[in-house]
């Protein structure tokens, strides 16, 4: 099947910007469209996500196209070589929005292949791939399933070999803050047949909507209380001191509805969460 072609009006219109603006971006070396032997102008649908990529920042960043060719070259940039531990601890840590985009990339899939395929939209898929954010807890799920990978893998907890882990009181690894008042600390490092975290709900934060996964899960509520909800129809409400377990396949959603923070330790077995 022949690639996806689309003409210089054509991605215009889909970036929001006029056909001119795309000449100017290709003269200031932000895209380089390809050419047919008539010298007429194509975009592939890589290059339209970039396009829509640097309108965003010119709109909502308003950064310059100096500053705009920067930012596409750090994100553009290979993974650093293997060179020892000093190396990997030097090294900058990868936006989870750009795991995710590399992911995609690797998988050969457009945004919109990726947003009829787990009901996200491209929109909001787009956003959380430059920033990072604005994806919700159930959406950032459905987005690791759909890659063949796990929220804890593409949030780095597991990129440690050790036979044990010892994690010090405040001194936990914190999730990339992708879904608004939800923070997530991991209680244990490393490759583990569990999954153990510390979850801190402002009040209303939510998975925002129901999701599903294979495993088994346990949750201590340490302070303020929860809303779970399972099947769609079976309602519970933990306060401090209490737990809960249940079969993770089965569809479930949950919700801080307390007046303030919710503190629970979360544990998910096996790690496919």
């Amino acid at each position: 099947m022949e690639p996806v072609r689309f003409r210089i009006t054509e991605a215009a219109r889909m970036a929001g910007v006029s056909a001119s603006t795309l000449r100017l971006w290709e003269a200031q070396g932000l895209i380089e469209p390809i050419r047919t032997a008539s010298g007429q102008r194509l975009y592939s649908r890589e290059q339209l996500d970039r396009l829509q990529e640097i309108a965003w920042l010119r709109r909502e960043k308003g950064l310059n196209p100096p500053a705009i060719a920067d930012r596409l070259r750090r994100e553009d940039a290979p993974e650093p070589p293997a060179g020892g531990a000093a190396a990997e601890a030097s090294a900058p840590e990868v936006p989870v929005g750009l795991k995710m985009r590399r992911l995609r990339q690797a998988a050969h899939e457009t945004l919109e292949d990726v947003a009829q395929a787990t009901a996200i939209p491209v929109s909001v898929l787009s956003t959380f791939e430059r920033t990072s954010l604005g994806l919700s807890f159930k959406a950032l799920h459905e987005l690791a399933r759909h890659f063949g990978t796990t929220v804890a893998a593409i949030s780095g907890q597991e990129d440690y070999d050790q036979r044990e882990s010892l994690v010090r009181s405040g001194a936990w690894a914190t999730w990339p803050p992708t879904s608004p008042g939800v923070t997530v600390q991991a209680l244990a490092r490393g490759q583990t047949l569990m999954e153990c975290h510390r979850f801190q709900l402002a009040p209303g934060a939510s998975s925002e909507g129901t999701y599903e996964h294979e495993g088994e899960e346990f949750l201590h509520v340490l302070t303020g209380s929860l809303e779970i909800v399972l099947d769609g129809d079976k309602f519970f409400v933990l306060e401090a001191g209490d737990s809960f377990y249940f079969e993770s396949r089965r569809p479930h959603a949950w919700r801080n509805a307390c007046g303030q923070e919710t503190v629970v330790i979360w544990i998910n077995t096996p790690s496919s969460f």
